[in-house]
This record gives structure tokens, sequence and C-alpha cells, in this order.
């Protein structure tokens, strides 16, 4: 199969969150499988030297923008046997940022118009084109408008993978005719609860829906986490399947890992404790015993910060010590910077990504909290788990299907399910416990470092559901 994956950022090149992570290593497993893939994205002015100086130029065509006659330059290259496609423009994409300008429909529905104009001029050839988030959500909204009787076109299979159904592209019904050239008997494709809602036309128009986990594909059919588009999808679940995501297990290593101080296996953790010391003594911690609880998240309600707030003393008091790191909302980013304040030598805050500090905070800290209120899939807790740092979840999404009580005899971390600071207060406690039985807790890390969360399980479910769409 020939399998082109178009997204709105892809690691090493340009990132602000997991889609990035899932686009820079899904395509790498599958073509290890024998497929061919390619990856296309916008080029980002925050695009490195180092990345650039591989590129070379393609060709550049003209792209329509509703009335609109836009540059497009396309770039490539090789990376780990997948081909790179860049598209060029500056005046959308040669910007401090990838998202949150005042344009992000236009820029995007020039995005999505281009990688389908784009294939008359590239040799790759794609049977498949895997759409993700909104950003890449008219892509099979313009396939099943215009391109779908042209030659070249006629056979090519649609997928739209939702990392997070909270963003939608939802604009005023004025971009229909003004942005994305879309004629009025083709609106109720896009037309939502009196918005044009991009990912709404993904769902109707892409041949496969697919989600980040199972659970999240439930989820997304109750209000309580659909964002207002459970209606439309309780009527798709006909093409709707969850698999969960994978992490990059050969960049997350702890036996290599540049970033971190001291390297460790599972047949080897003493370089863990070494790494929990040189971490506490960067972060101004005092070094000692105690357990560190790790945070690397943006500060965002949905990531159950709320319930971090109403208890963050007590556990304080139960003896533990934080290391944070992260961005988001004000109010959170300041109530974890007055707790530092508080606090000095017992929490440390670092507000902003730094990807270094992330791996650090994975590798040193003795477990990673995430009380999630949604949470699509999660890669966060994968990754500690990757570095000997047993979770602590609100089973939802994710991190339902990847974390297992430490209470049986198979956990891999520690498990609550109402949305309540009392109860993750229960978990955190647990935790404690159980770090003060050595051998249990080396057991649960042993446990916790034996997970495959690798793609090689998730690649064969995308390719299983790739070669079901060819065989319709």
């Amino acid at each position: 199969m020939n399998i082109l994956f178009a997204a709105s950022e892809a690691v090493p090149y340009s990132a602000s969150g997991g889609l990035a992570e899932v686009v820079g290593s899904l395509p790498k497993a599958i073509s290890k499988k024998g497929h061919n893939c390619a990856v296309v994205i916008p080029l980002y002015r925050s695009i490195k030297p180092e990345h650039r100086k591989y590129m070379y130029f393609v060709t550049n065509i003209t792209v329509d923008v509703s009335w609109r006659k836009q540059y497009c330059g396309i770039y490539s290259l090789e990376n780990n046997g997948v081909t790179y496609f860049f598209i060029d423009n500056e005046y959308y994409f040669d910007r401090d940022g990838l998202y949150g300008f005042y344009d992000d429909c236009e820029r995007f529905v020039f995005f999505d118009r281009a990688v389908i104009e784009m294939l008359k001029h590239i040799d790759f050839k794609p049977d498949i084109i895997s759409c993700n988030d909104w950003q890449t959500a008219l892509i099979p909204v313009y396939l099943q408008i215009y391109y779908k009787y042209q030659q070249g076109y006629n056979k090519i299979k649609t997928a739209f993978t939702i990392h997070n159904i909270a963003y939608q592209g939802k604009y005023g019904r004025e971009v229909l005719n003004e942005l994305m050239g879309i004629p009025e008997h083709n609106a109720g494709i896009l037309e939502y609860d009196g918005y044009i809602n991009m990912l709404k036309g993904a769902l109707e128009t892409t041949d496969r829906i697919i989600t980040v986990s199972p659970s999240y594909a439930k989820e997304i059919l109750d209000p309580w986490y659909a964002y207002g588009l459970d209606r439309i999808l309780v009527t798709k679940q006909h093409k709707l399947k969850g698999i969960l995501n994978g992490i990059d297990t050969d960049d997350y290593n702890p036996e290599k890992d540049p970033s971190i101080a001291w390297h460790f296996s599972k047949d080897n953790l003493s370089g863990k404790a070494k790494c929990k010391s040189e971490m506490l003594t960067a972060l101004g911690l005092v070094v000692d015993d105690e357990p560190v609880i790790g945070i690397v998240s943006r500060l965002v309600k949905h990531k159950g910060f709320d319930l971090i707030r109403c208890v963050f003393e007590e556990i304080i008091k139960s003896g533990f010590k934080f290391a944070v790191l992260g961005s988001g909302e004000k109010i959170y980013e300041e109530f974890f910077i007055e707790m530092a304040r508080r606090y000095p030598d017992r929490v440390s805050v670092t507000t902003g990504y730094v990807p270094e500090l992330a791996r650090i905070i994975y590798a040193g800290s003795d477990m990673i909290l995430m009380p999630s209120q949604n949470e699509p899939c999660g890669l966060a807790q994968m990754i500690a788990m990757r570095y000997g740092t047993p979770p602590i979840v609100r089973e939802t999404g994710g991190l339902r299907d990847s974390v297992r009580d430490n209470g049986g005899t198979d956990g891999n971390g520690f498990t609550f399910k109402t949305y309540n600071s009392d109860d993750m207060l229960d978990a955190v406690r647990r935790a404690k416990r159980d770090y003060d039985d050595k051998q249990r807790w080396n057991e649960l890390v042993l446990r916790a470092m034996n997970c495959d969360y690798s793609w090689t399980i998730p690649a064969e479910n995308y390719i299983e559901v790739f070669e079901e769409l060819i065989n319709e």
C-alpha cells in the first residue's frame, strides 16, 4: 500500500503535542512492515536549518483558496524510510508558532487544498490518505466534492483520526464561500449547530473514523465527552474504530537517552536512583528518598488540575515532592508558581515546554500524575512507564486502556474512577504506601517497564483498517 499521512505537525520537524509524536512515528512503524509511507506537513518557520538542509525543491504550483490564487512550493526529504513533503507558503506559515492566528481557517483551507493538488506533481500516488484532526478535515470533503471522479483520484480512500474531539475548526458560515469555495448546495456537509464545523465535514465524508484509543471511541458517543458531536457520531458507528497509540521506543529509551544523567534498564535499575538525585539537585529540591511526583502536561482544565488544586497541600503533607513542567491556562500556572514559592524545597515548576527537561522528569520522578477529565490517549503515561515511573491516572480514554491498578497482581500503576479529588488523593496515598514497601515497588517498576507500548501492534491495527478500505 501507499499511505499518505496529512497532518499539521510531525516530529522531528514541528511539534506542539501528541499529534506530532504520532505522525512522526506511526508511518515509520508501518513502513517497516513493507508498506510505502509519506507524510505531508506545512513548512513552518520553526523547522530548523539542520532539517532544511536535507530538503530538495520538488516544484511549485498554484492553489485555489476560494477566489484567490496562492503560491505553493513543495519540498521533500527522506527520513527513516519515510518520504516527507513540506507545503511552503510564507504568508501562511512563516510565523512564530503553529496555531492561534486570526486566519487559521484560511491557512489550513490552503494546506488541505494544496495536499490534494500536490498529488498531480509528485511521484507518490497514495491508495490511502490518513488525515489527522481538524486542520486536515477538508481533505476528504474536497475529495468528495471536487476530485472524486477525476482520473488519479477516483480510487483514493481516506481515513480520519480524531486525536482530540474538543478541537473542531468551528467558524462562521461566511467562510464557506469566502475561504473554502464550497457551493451552497454542499453546505450541509459542514453545517452543524449554526456553524461551519470542519471536523463534522470530515466525519461525513471520510471512509473510516479512527480514535486514538478504544475507550475514547466509545466515550465520544456520550455528550459528556463529544463536545457536541455525539449526535453525528452515533450515526457513524459503522465506520468508527479505536486504536491505542504507541510511542517510539527507540527514541524513548532509558538505556541510551542522551538527555538523562544516568542510563538504566529493567535489568539494572541503579541508574534511575541516580537520575532522581541529579533531577532534584538541578531543580533545587532537597535530595532524599521521599517520593517525587512528576507532571509533564499542558496546564489546562481537562487535564484534571482542578483536582490537584483541591488536595495539593494534603499531598505535600503526606510526604511528596513535585516536579512540574508545562504551560497553559493562567489560573493553573499561577497556582503551581504559588505552591513553589510556598514550598521551595518540595515543589519545582518550569513553565513552558523543554523537551530535555521532560525526559529528565520522566526518568527522575518516582511516579507521574495524570488525573484527566478526559484523555483521548495520553502518551505521558506510556513514556513514564518506559522510564520505570508508574503513573497515577483517572480511568478515562487511553489512560483506562493502558494503566492497570496495582491493587491486583498485574498492576503497572494506580487508577481511580470518579472525577473526584478525594478519590485521586486516595490513589496517591496508595502509591505512597506501595513506594514505602521497596520490594513491592520494585516489582511494580519492573512490570511497568515490561509493558509493550511500541507501535508494533497499533501499526498492524492501522494496516488492517487500511487494507479493509482498499478491498471494499
